[in-house]
């Protein structure tokens, strides 16, 4: 580039493109702003133009609601198995291994307890960058435990969806694990446990037609995608056209399949409040 073209002015940095490290700037996919990284980190992975929820992990979600970030994890130990030998283009223990090595995580969810603005909660968060979040037997394993260990110390459960369903590589077994954190769902409401759901993009399959829609209050991120079916499979089953919006956590709010939409710098004074007034002290 010509040095016309610079500009001189103390005032003003310039740089050139290949001076940026590669990961430093995000593009907006809603409105196509070009975020600096560490700002959209400040502002918890939401685009400050238009409010975009970027997906996040489960760390980023520990960090964001936990005093201090400070928490006792547990069954964190628990690794899947390859119970039925599954193998289509890549073996079952090979993917297992490069997601524990991507993610620095032995499975899908992260399950801990930890305060909430003072307030002690069992909190589950899953992370769709594991496998796409899916289920399979340690997922339901370490629900179960969660739902458990609310019960045992009567603390309030909340759990983070972000899921693709259950896992194909491990069958029925996966399948299995939807009946079963239901069931124990449906105990620790009978004996009085308080259950909250945050829905985030995406929620699909299994997930959502389980333990994401069986919270006491069931809340969702902005313009998350909340369905059993993903909208292009039914616009081809169907041959039509869907409503805008259509499996959006605003289109489910407006139909009462949730309770609310909240903003995700407003998620843990949300929580504290929800727990205040339901939470039998």
């Amino acid at each position: 580039m010509s040095d016309w073209f610079r500009r001189d002015s103390k005032n003003i940095k310039t740089f050139n493109k290949r001076d940026t490290k590669e990961g430093m700037w995000y593009s907006c996919p809603e409105c196509r702003v070009v975020i600096y990284k560490s700002v959209l980190q400040d502002n918890h992975f939401v685009c400050h133009e238009c409010s975009f929820h970027f997906r996040i992990t489960s760390d980023d979600y520990i960090k964001l609601l936990i005093d201090n970030n400070k928490y006792e994890e547990f069954a964190e130990n628990i690794i899947s198995a390859d119970p039925l030998d599954f193998n289509i283009q890549k073996e079952y223990k090979t993917q297992i291994k490069e997601n524990i090595k991507k993610t620095n995580k032995n499975s899908a969810i992260t399950t801990l307890t930890g305060y909430i603005n003072n307030t002690k909660v069992v909190l589950g968060v899953m992370d769709f960058s594991f496998i796409g979040g899916s289920m399979g037997s340690v997922v339901g394993e370490k629900i179960s435990q969660s739902i458990v260990k609310a019960e045992e110390e009567n603390l309030p459960l909340i759990i983070i969806t972000s899921s693709g369903g259950a896992r194909m590589q491990e069958g029925a077994y996966s399948l299995m694990q939807l009946a079963k954190t239901s069931s124990k769902l449906a105990r620790f409401s009978q004996n009085g446990g308080f259950y909250i759901v945050l829905i985030a993009d995406p929620t699909t399959g299994g997930i959502s037609a389980s333990i994401a829609m069986l919270g006491d209050i069931i809340l969702a991120e902005p313009n998350a995608l909340i369905c059993f079916a993903g909208p292009r499979v039914i616009k081809q089953t169907i041959g039509q056209d869907l409503p805008d919006g259509f499996q959006k956590s605003e289109f489910l709010l407006k139909k009462g399949f949730i309770d609310d939409i909240v903003h995700r710098k407003d998620l843990k004074n949300r929580l504290t409040l929800l727990m205040k007034l339901f939470v039998k002290k």
